[in-house]
Parts: C-alpha cells; sequence; structure tokens
C-alpha cells in the first residue's frame, strides 16, 4: 500500500481537472494573443476558469485576478513591488510579518531590508497564531504593509485574517495574506474582508502545478514584477498557461464544492488518526484542532527524531514531511516548534501528517498501526528516551 499523506506539500490533480486540462496541450493549443481561430477558440475556457477563480473566492466584478507561475511569484510580486513603488523613496519603510511566513514571505522581507525596508516578525503564541491586537501595537505610522498567512503550512492553524484586514484597514495600511493553505480547505468570502492582496497556488488544492494566482482587490495599481507584454491586462507579461488557467480554475471550482466533504469526512479522519497518535505517551500535537484547517497535524514524538520517524514511515509505503516541503533540505529544528517555546530535543522530533479528500479510511487505519509500531521501535533505540 502507498499512502499519500503529504498533501500540504502538493496534492494530486484531480482527474477531473487533468481530463479538462487535455485538450488544452494537442488539440486547442493555440496562443490565446493570436488573432486567429488558433487562438480565440481558447478564449470561452480561459473566461469560464477565472469566473470559477472568481466565484470560489466570492471576488468582486470590480476586483482583479492575475494569474502567475505560482504563489511564490505572487508573494514576490506584492512585497517587492509595493516595497519599490510606495516605500523605498519614502518614509514609509515598515512591513510587518510573522516568523512562520512561508520562506517565499520570509526570503523577500529579508531581501528587502538590504534596500532599507524596516521589518516587523512578529513571534506567535503557544497556539501557533499571532493576535490582532499583535498587530495593531505593531503598526506605525511609518507602516507600510503587512503580510500574514492565513493558514501555516506546517501546523495548519487558522490565524485571524478578517480581523487584521479589518485592523489595517482603519490605520491606512495595505494588507496581504499567503493563502496557499487555505484556498480549497475553509471557506473564503473575500467581499467580507479588507484583503488587498491574496496569494494561491494551484497545486494545494488538486490542480496542476506552475501556476498561481493572485487576488487584487479594488483592481489596484501594482507595478508588475516581469515587462515584455500586454498579458492579463499588461500586469503580467508572458504567454498565458492556459492548461494551467484552465486546470486551475476546475480545481478551485471542485475544491470549494468539497468545502463540506473537507470539513466533515476529512475532518473526522484527521481526527481519528490524531486520536490515535496521543495515546502513545510523550507526544505532542501542535495547535487546537477546531482552529486548525481539517487536514493537518503536527505532531512531535519525544525521543524520535523528525528525518528517522520519516524514514521509518516511507519503508511502509507512507509518505509524511517535517515541515514545510520548501525547506526540506534544512534539517535544523523545526521553527515552529522553536517558536511556541518546544525545547531543542522536542523540536526536532516533528511529523507533518496532511490528508486530503483522496485519503481513505483505510489508509488511516494502515497508518496508525504504523505510526505506533514505528514509535515503539525507534524509542528502543533512541539514546535520548528512556
Amino acid at each position: 500500500m502507498r499512502i499519500y499523506l503529504d498533501n500540504n506539500a502538493t496534492t494530486i490533480v484531480d482527474p477531473k481537472v487533468k481530463e479538462l486540462m487535455d485538450p488544452f496541450f494537442s488539440q486547442m493549443y493555440g496562443n490565446p494573443n493570436s488573432l486567429h481561430s488558433f487562438g480565440t477558440e481558447t478564449h470561452p475556457a480561459i473566461r469560464h476558469a477565472i469566473d470559477s477563480m472568481y466565484s470560489a473566492i466570492n471576488a468582486n466584478d470590480n476586483d482583479d485576478i492575475v494569474v502567475t507561475s505560482c504563489a511564490t511569484e505572487s508573494i514576490n510580486w506584492v512585497l517587492k513591488s509595493i516595497f519599490f513603488e510606495h516605500g523605498f523613496n519614502s518614509n514609509k519603510k515598515h512591513i510587518i510579518t510573522t516568523t512562520v511566513e512561508h520562506p517565499a514571505v520570509n526570503a523577500a522581507c529579508k531581501y528587502l531590508e538590504k534596500f532599507g525596508a524596516k521589518v516587523t516578525y512578529l513571534p506567535i503564541n503557544e497556539q501557533g497564531i499571532i493576535t490582532v491586537n499583535q498587530v495593531a501595537e505593531a503598526i506605525t505610522e511609518e507602516t507600510l504593509l503587512v503580510s500574514i498567512m492565513w493558514a501555516n503550512n506546517e501546523t495548519g492553524m487558522i490565524f485571524p485574517i478578517d480581523e487584521v484586514s479589518k485592523v489595517c484597514k482603519e490605520k491606512g495600511v495595505l494588507f496581504h495574506s499567503d493563502g496557499v493553505q487555505a484556498v480549497g480547505k475553509i471557506a473564503l468570502d473575500l467581499s467580507k474582508t479588507e484583503i488587498d492582496f491574496l496569494s494561491f497556488s494551484a497545486h494545494k488544492f488538486h490542480g496542476p502545478k506552475g501556476v498561481g494566482g493572485l487576488y487584487i482587490k479594488n483592481g489596484r495599481s501594482l507595478e508588475p514584477l516581469f515587462h515584455g507584454g500586454e498579458h492579463m491586462g499588461g500586469m503580467r507579461s508572458g504567454t498565458l498557461n492556459v492548461p494551467g488557467i484552465v486546470g486551475m480554475g476546475e480545481a478551485m471550482r471542485l475544491a470549494n464544492e468539497s468545502l463540506e466533504y473537507e470539513g466533515s469526512t476529512v475532518r473526522r479522519l484527521r481526527d481519528k488518526l490524531e486520536d490515535s497518535i496521543l495515546e502513545l505517551p510523550d507526544v505532542f500535537v501542535v495547535g487546537d484542532r477546531e482552529n486548525r484547517t481539517p487536514n493537518t497535524i503536527l505532531v512531535s514524538i519525544r525521543g524520535v527524531e523528525g528525518e528517522a520517524m520519516l524514514w521509518d514511515l516511507s519503508k511502509q509505503g507512507i509518505a509524511a514531511s517535517t515541515g514545510s516541503a520548501c525547506a526540506s533540505e534544512d534539517l535544523e529544528a523545526n521553527p515552529v516548534l522553536l517558536a511556541i517555546g518546544a525545547d531543542i530535543e522536542l523540536a526536532h522530533t516533528a511529523i507533518r501528517l496532511s490528508l486530503s479528500r483522496f485519503t481513505t479510511e483505510e489508509e488511516i487505519d494502515f497508518t496508525a498501526k504504523v505510526f505506533k509500531d514505528s514509535v515503539e521501535r525507534l524509542r528502543k533505540i533512541s539514546s535520548s528516551y528512556a
């Protein structure tokens, strides 16, 4: 049996998505910017896909959704363009983010610090989130932008984004949220928030890799990151990835339709696995499960190195991770566990298990047994567990 429980890293492309994409590789393959029929015949599918994206996050007609290559591009576009356009030559050089953002956010902030940006990295509390008051107290007259993830990629913890967006609006500060781990897992209604920018990536919700998006409230002007054409209304140069756009639109539509299933069946399977793991002594799961995305568990097992546990599970055909796939080659202690106050030893024992709507009961039952057996075996040979 091969079991995939690393869905916060990437997901299987839904077969319905793949089926809808297939004709645009070798049948309707024209450049959408071409005036002949090979190009224009792609337009209805592109419009339908983008309409599906608007519906999935309940964006308004006067908002923009710009297709990008991934959320990392979207994030870099927002942070760098806002800073260089509005902060570089002004006194508004202050950016607020958190210590547990995806590397795309924190690395971009570190880069901007070289050009004079003053960045505040808010610490998380013992539940693995920040509070609205932290953001409000950090904002100054020099604050230009706040960038805070909607849901954490390692813990699944959901941040108070609606409330934070309102504070930013009241104080006249732009607000960006990394929505990569939220889209397709929890209901998003951007018509009721004050979010200025939202980044997302198709491969996190059963769409194809290599395509993502940036939501821009009220069609706000944003200096392009790429230059060289008038694609996407001049906001993002580069020939449109028609199969990717079609796939992302359908994936968002299907994910939105599956939200009830995510909140009931996927959550039930996640809780079943988590309850089984918590029967073991000296284990620790990060965060209140009611304020987590319904598919995610981040667990630490005292006396068991995360990498050793990962390999043990892999030998049994189970794919999991020790944290963010974008930092998986870094074998340092888990930064989220350190941030909530765990000791160094415990922070080296993190394992992330993330389910999807394709995860089955049989897979969870098998994983629960293998997990317990692996912990027992590894603890017997552990020099740090007595």
